[in-house]
């Protein structure tokens, strides 16, 4: 099979993009390498370089825009894939609501521009858009099945929601046939986001307090990202998983002083504080993962203190705490 994957070098495309590779299939990885972290703040050109060297031998590289839509025509046109995996997006929730242009123009416009590019073009096999456990809102139920509410609280998980939208819209109108993924928290070697998994390691590992903030009490389905992959890799190739959503997460929903004692566990010296805090993030907890299992066996294999072990050993071994 041939993939093309938009935001193919970024943190979840790049573990995807090699284990496709290493599967058989051939990969075209096409990416803006947009950054939207302070450059004073960032270890952003540390952790593209430790991808790039895993993957320069594994894939084709473009670069390109998905906001670009004859570019990214003409990119898809010439490698004529089976597959399209769609990962491009303003990363984070907080960038997300930071940024609106820019999370409309990447998240929704992209999609759409992807989207178009495949009706022009036809004969593909597969359109597989990236959502977010943040389409949920406030969870109303847990494990949050596939068909819990959809009630998102910010521009985040706003332009995701849309985007599935397009792509069922799409699949009906168009027949492009499609499976949707909604990933949480995930987490791992690689990322350059600043999420909270990386501010811990970076912060232990630099000698800094990990700060959790209303006793850590928020739980999170943290999922490491091999495990994210897997599930893409997986259900991107079942015929069951063809114009179906699916949550693809660790399945186990763990607190925020949870995951600092996993780092503490992994970095010894390290010490935890705790604020309150003055912020609003949706209420989440546990997803459901059984339709993933039943459907095409996904199961994911790391907890979060083996995950965050890997992650500060990878972290060590690669000389990039920022």
């Amino acid at each position: 099979m041939k993939y093309f994957i938009t935001g193919g070098c970024g943190f979840i495309g790049s573990y995807l993009s090699r284990q496709l590779a290493d599967e058989g299939n051939k990969v075209v990885c096409y990416d803006a390498f947009n950054n939207y972290i302070d450059p004073l703040k960032s270890n952003y050109s540390n952790t593209l370089a430790m991808r790039l060297t895993e993957l320069k031998d594994k894939a084709e590289i473009l670069r390109g825009d998905v906001r670009n839509k004859g570019h990214l025509l003409r990119a898809i046109r010439k490698s004529r894939p089976d597959i399209v995996v769609h990962l491009a997006a303003v990363p984070i929730a907080t960038k997300a609501n930071e940024f609106p242009e820019d999370s409309q123009g990447i998240n929704l416009n992209g999609t759409l521009n992807v989207l178009e590019s495949m009706r022009e073009l036809g004969g593909f096999e597969r359109f597989v858009y990236t959502s977010s456990s943040f389409v949920y809102g406030d969870f109303e139920y847990e494990p949050a099945d596939e068909n819990h509410p959809t009630t998102p609280i910010d521009v985040y998980g706003g332009t995701k929601l849309c985007g599935e939208i397009l792509t069922k819209a799409y699949g009906k109108k168009f027949g492009i046939d499609y499976t949707i993924i909604r990933p949480s928290a995930v987490y791992g070697a690689g990322d350059s986001n600043l999420r909270v998994t990386q501010l811990f390691v970076q912060n232990a590992l630099k000698g800094k307090p990990l700060t959790v903030f209303d006793d850590g009490a928020e739980r999170v389905d943290f999922t490491y990202v091999k495990d994210t992959a897997n599930g893409f890799a997986l259900a991107s190739k079942s015929k069951k998983a063809v114009n179906e959503t699916f949550n693809i997460t660790n399945g186990n929903a763990r607190s925020v002083l949870d995951l600092a004692n996993a780092v503490k566990d992994a970095v010894p010296e390290a010490k935890i504080e705790s604020r309150e805090s003055d912020f609003l993030r949706p209420k989440r907890g546990t997803l459901s993962i059984e339709k993933a299992k039943s459907m095409f066996g996904y199961e994911p294999k790391t907890s979060l203190e083996e995950g965050i072990k890997n992650y500060v050993e990878s972290i060590k071994g690669n000389k990039i705490i920022w």
